[in-house]
Formats: structure tokens, sequence, C-alpha cells
């Protein structure tokens, strides 16, 4: 990825000035694509429940990180019910401002609003049993997406996981210089999961979305 945006020092500001931008709606959080977001939400649903209980193994339901979370239209959807408290991470703070008010009832179970970029996101360590992230991971570069990666391996509670669901390529890295961003093919991605020290322990691809759109694959980590 060097050729895309390592040696961009502008790839994260100009990330920053088009989310500014962007309507704090759902629409606005799926680009254009707000229709998707039940089928989105059911297929995440029917991942996560996988591996949520109470037995050996079973990852807990005690709190939950949504990151790059916008206006919490994930945290609403499915991390809210499942788990009891939710912290929420994103570098707009417009966004996390209209989360307050777009969850409803179900705010007072959010533990923490963090506005800051991931690159710079430091989670506290043994806190969560799952770190949701979803549609962010272009925004980082390999070097800090291995970083952070390896950050949240730290940040999990015994049997937890790291959630990623991300578009993914037919082949290499495609650049967007519309929200400067990249999106990386599935060998490359599981090749930085590798280098965070981390390791792919289910993998499904999300169906029934849009054909125009890339495909969405979600990957499970520990």
């Amino acid at each position: 990825m060097g050729d895309v945006a390592e040696d961009k020092s502008s790839f994260y500001s100009n990330a920053e000035d088009y989310w500014k931008e962007v309507p704090p709606t759902v629409d606005g959080m799926l680009g254009g694509y707000g229709s998707i977001s039940s089928i989105d939400i059911s297929g995440s649903k029917a991942f996560l429940r996988k591996f949520l209980g109470d037995g050996e193994g079973k990852t807990g339901t005690g709190r939950a990180l949504d990151c790059g979370a916008g206006i919490g239209r994930i945290s609403k959807r499915l991390l809210l019910p499942l788990f009891r408290t939710v912290d929420l991470v994103d570098v707009t703070q417009e966004f996390l401002d209209k989360a307050r008010t777009f969850l409803g009832g179900d705010a007072e179970r959010v533990g923490n609003y963090y506005c800051c970029g991931l690159q710079e996101f430091v989670p506290e360590p043994d806190r969560y049993d799952v770190i949701w992230i979803q549609w962010v991971i272009g925004h980082l570069t390999d070097d800090h997406l291995v970083a952070f990666l390896r950050r949240c391996q730290k940040a999990l509670r015994p049997a937890g996981l790291i959630i990623i669901k991300d578009n993914v390529s037919y082949e290499g890295v495609v650049p967007d210089d519309v929200d400067s961003s990249v999106c990386r093919d599935l060998d490359i991605v599981r090749r930085l999961v590798d280098r965070a020290g981390l390791r792919v322990v289910h993998e499904e691809q999300q169906l029934n979305f849009p054909k125009e759109i890339y495909q969405v694959h979600t990957l499970a980590l520990r």
C-alpha cells in the first residue's frame, strides 16, 4: 500500500474533511445505500451470535467497542441489543453528538464517546468482549492498521473477539480519492491480520447486497 497512502500526509486529513461534509444520517453513513442497513445488521447479528454465550470458550456480552461508529447505526441495531455496555469511537465529533439522540433511551448504556482517529486510538486493556470494526479499515494505512489491531488484541477480555466487516476488492489495493480511503483484497487483509499476531477464526461473505458495490466480508479474529 506504500504507493497509495503511506507517503501521503494528507491521507487522514482529507478523510476527515470528507466526513465533515457528510450528513449525520443512516444514508450518509452508508454512502447513499441506507436501504441495505437492515440486511447488513441481520447478517452481522447472525454472525456474532455464533460466538456469544456463557459456556467455556464463548464470548461474553459485557462490553463492546464500535469503531468508526458514526452516528451509532451499528451500536443501536446490533451491539446495544446484545451487550450491556457499548463504547463508540469516531473521528467526527458531529456524528458522536448525533449518536446521543439517535440511540434514544439506549444511550444511557453507552459508556464512552471517543472522538479520535483509529490510527491514534488506544483502547483500555482487558476491557472489551467484542471490538467491532466495520467499513473503516480502508481509512488506515497498512502499518497503522496492524498497530491498531495489536492494541485491540490487548483490549480484549478472555475469549474476546475482534470483528472486521468491510469491502474487499477483487485484486490488490484500490484507492478511493473521494473519501481518501483504500479497498484491499482478502489476501492482503489476511496478511495484515497475521502481521498483527492475530488469526482468523471464522469468515463469511455478506449476502444480498447490491451487485454494483464491492463484496463485503466479515472476519472474526483472536
